[in-house]
């Protein structure tokens, strides 16, 4: 009886293995679609934000006011800014009647949809022509965004999507986002179509620079430098070599293990004799460390900057062609600022200009864009600032002279009583050696 029972277990366990054996096989061969495995190649480079980030700072990822691309089209707190498209896409063709019509504009895209596709880490689930129309519409709406900036469409001035304050900084912010981004050469076509001879010595690059540098204000000569970079994969990373350069893949600095250290906070630096100077340079990278002086260039903190800070790091974390300088930027000022006193030192300084709040957000705030940041501290460009600032603390010498420094040349006061108590003790010498000298050299 029990041989029997055995047997038909058997059996029936068979049949299931062969059973679970076909279904797994047939999914050998289904195709991921929420992130397709050519996601990490070089061409895909607009990508969700990892659930993990989304979660600490939803609003700096999710657009308020327009939609550009697929992951968020259709939304309904986005149609604003949606019906509007059409209409700017007849301006801009007004504009070069005679030149190029609708079909130019299509057959133009449609050439690169295989590249457009590739570009995004979920497989788009779209037909080539609405592809395409989208691709065209959210492209002549940046591309004329830019020229209203500029204020070279004199025909569409009262247009109320580019000339009203609120909506333009809104719509700064939605532009360079991850997940709200289109392949730049998407708007190098279209710009290419639509330019007007009045804009043959101005190019894309020069105009999204100019448009996105009225919120952060860099020096013209940063912008110069980045108006003919080749390969930009959208704005956002155009708007990010600004503050970082271009990338190059370097050697990684040589610097003793034993001094790859994250620093302390600002405060306890500044206890063992390191000040803080503001940088002349606007580039993040410019951090230098010279005879005690950590040199850092200022950043204004406020609702864009941060937004923007954000979505740099989610860029350079999910995209392994480009650098991760801003991320590393980013550890940097997590260790500087632990707490509200931190901030109050650099803003003192003016390294830090905080519009966000409270000092207590600024620290909450770079607290959140540091969380589940992947670090090499060895590959870092900031590995030999770390290294030096490390190799400083270490002198005892000059720990104890800074302890010196601070405790009896801190403040006017302690150094008042500092000075008149060292000066009673040269008195008191002097009195001394001339009330034992005689003794020792009397007059004859």
């Amino acid at each position: 009886m029990n041989g029997d029972s055995n047997h038909c277990a058997i059996t029936v366990a068979a049949e299931s293995g062969r059973s679970w054996s076909y279904r797994i096989q047939s999914r050998f061969w289904e195709t991921p679609t929420l992130l397709k495995p050519s996601a990490g190649t070089y061409s895909c480079y607009i990508f969700r934000v990892p659930k993990s980030r989304v979660d600490s700072n939803d609003n700096a990822y999710k657009p308020r006011i327009v939609s550009i691309g697929p992951y968020h089209h259709g939304q309904e707190r986005l149609k604003l800014i949606e019906q509007h498209k059409p209409r700017v896409f007849s301006t801009m063709l007004n504009r070069s009647i005679g030149r190029v019509g609708p079909i130019d504009y299509f057959n133009a895209i449609a050439s690169w949809e295989t590249d457009i596709r590739e570009s995004y880490s979920e497989t788009l689930d779209w037909k080539t022509s609405d592809l395409i129309e989208m691709m065209i519409l959210d492209a002549c709406f940046i591309v004329e965004l830019f020229h209203a900036n500029r204020r070279v469409t004199p025909s569409d001035d009262d247009n109320p999507l580019f000339y009203t304050p609120r909506i333009v900084s809104s719509l700064m912010v939605d532009l360079l986002m991850i997940e709200n981004q289109i392949p730049f050469f998407v708007l190098q076509e279209i710009y290419t179509l639509s330019k007007s001879p009045s804009d043959a010595d101005c190019s894309l690059h020069d105009i999204a620079l100019e448009f996105f540098n009225s919120a952060l204000r860099l020096p013209e000569k940063d912008l110069q430098r980045y108006n003919r970079v080749p390969n930009i994969t959208h704005l956002l990373d155009l708007f990010r070599l600004c503050l970082v350069g271009e990338f190059k893949p370097e050697e990684p600095p040589r610097v003793d293990k034993e001094l790859l250290q994250l620093m302390p906070s600002t405060n306890q630096l500044l206890l063992e004799g390191i000040k803080f100077k503001q940088a002349n340079s606007k580039n993040l990278k410019d951090i230098k460390f010279d005879h005690g002086v950590l040199q850092i260039p200022s950043l204004t903190i406020d609702h864009f900057t941060g937004s923007f800070l954000l979505n740099c790091v989610a860029y350079e974390q999910g995209y392994r062609y480009c650098s991760s300088h801003i991320s590393s930027y980013v550890i940097l000022m997590r260790c500087l600022m632990s707490t509200a006193e931190d901030v109050a030192v650099l803003s003192q300084c003016r390294i830090i200009t905080n519009f966000l709040g409270t000092d207590k957000e600024v620290v909450r705030f770079f607290r959140d864009v540091a969380k589940d940041i992947l670090f090499n501290i060895k590959s870092s460009y900031l590995a030999e600032i770390f290294g030096q600032v490390t190799h400083y603390r270490r002198n005892k010498w000059r720990l104890r002279w800074a302890g010196i420094k601070r405790e009896y040349f801190g403040s006017p006061w302690t150094f008042i009583s500092a000075a008149a108590g060292f000066t009673l003790l040269v008195l008191t010498i002097i009195q001394a050696f001339f009330t034992v000298y005689p003794y020792y050299r009397p007059k004859k």
